[in-house]
């Protein structure tokens, strides 16, 4: 998060809150904490890009190996095909 910080002119994400009731005493200070789930936010926001970008290019990878495979195998003749070489070597016996 620093670099994120920096970017928006060092803004601190974690220390953003909003004071509902001040410390008495022995009391600690009640408050939302709304900068820490701005950072968590950003956080996740960064992490599923970087898994989406990585899974993208996996499925890429899975369609060039697929590509390539059905490249190197030989290609059958249609049934028809193989069917009139028969009769093409019944007729020539």
């Amino acid at each position: 998060m620093p670099p994120i910080g920096q970017l928006l002119g060092g803004v601190n994400f974690s220390a953003l809150k909003v004071v509902i009731q001040e410390a008495q005493g022995e009391t600690a200070e009640v408050a939302i904490l709304y900068g820490a789930f701005i950072n968590t936010i950003i956080t996740f926001l960064i992490v599923s890009f970087a898994i989406f970008i990585a899974v993208k290019m996996y499925n890429k990878a899975q369609e060039r190996f697929k590509k390539e495979e059905e490249e190197a195998k030989p290609v059958a003749p249609p049934k028809q095909e193989v069917l009139l070489t028969e009769i093409r070597d019944l007729l020539k016996k």
